[in-house]
Parts: C-alpha cells; structure tokens; sequence
C-alpha cells in the first residue's frame, strides 16, 4: 500500500456522479455512503477539494448546489482554480495531485478506505448501531 500521508496539504479533484452519488446521469443520483462525510474531513484536514466532473451547464449547477446542501463547497469546479472560466477552445485538464473517480481502474473504492490511503489512519465516523439496520 502506498503512504500517502501527506504533510503539505493537498489539491483533490473529485468526480460527482458513481463518485459522490451513484450514476444516475443525468439526475442526481442516491448519495454514496460516506462520500459528504469524508469530504468534511478531508476539507476539515486542510486539503482543497475540486468537483471535476463532465456535467456542464444547468446540470453542474445542480450538482454544485446538491453539494453545497449537503455540506461541501468546493475549491473550484472543473477548473484548477476558483478564478478561471471554463474556455472551451483549451484543455479541460486540471492541476490536481489526486483524482478520485469511479472510472479508476479497479473502480471506486469506499469513502473511508479512500480517506485511509490520503491520510494513512482510519477515519472518525460513527457508523449507526446494528439496531438501525434492518434486514
């Protein structure tokens, strides 16, 4: 396993939908478990989050704002910095030192092992009591 236990903070572009949601594209799909919470943290760690997604338009404004009701507000969107405008003549390759995506090979991994390899401890969130789960 890599260590990436990072000192300097870092720059983490984050797809939206199979990534924060599950794809339902082009709504918004069910919350993927743990995503916002280890989002919180990682923003709460001091690391910059970017949404780095192919939605565009009235669609990523709606991914933008589900976001920011549940919580997270990010850096800046498809863009390496919150200044920059979308130019559709360039790249929309962004600076990022990690990219966090479903389409990895392997695919996506769960939230909190994907906050273990970033911070190389386990993370603190509480899971429901048995209790809760019905089955």
């Amino acid at each position: 396993m890599i260590n990436m236990n990072f000192q300097n903070r870092l720059i983490i572009a984050v797809d939206f939908d199979g990534t924060i949601v599950e794809d339902a594209y082009p709504k918004i799909g069910k919350t993927r478990i743990f995503a916002f919470e280890t989002l919180k943290r990682l923003q709460d760690d001091g690391h910059r989050l970017i949404l780095w997604t192919y939605r565009c338009g009235t669609k990523l404004e709606e991914a933008v704002e589900f976001c920011k009701q549940n919580g997270i507000e990010f850096y800046a969107v498809n863009a390496s910095f919150p200044e920059e405008k979308y130019d559709y003549s360039r790249s929309r390759k962004i600076h990022a030192d990690l990219f966090i995506d479903d389409r990895n090979i392997g695919g996506i991994l769960g939230w909190g092992e994907v906050y273990q390899i970033i911070t190389n401890e386990k993370p603190d969130i509480k899971v429901p009591s048995k209790k809760w789960w019905k089955f």
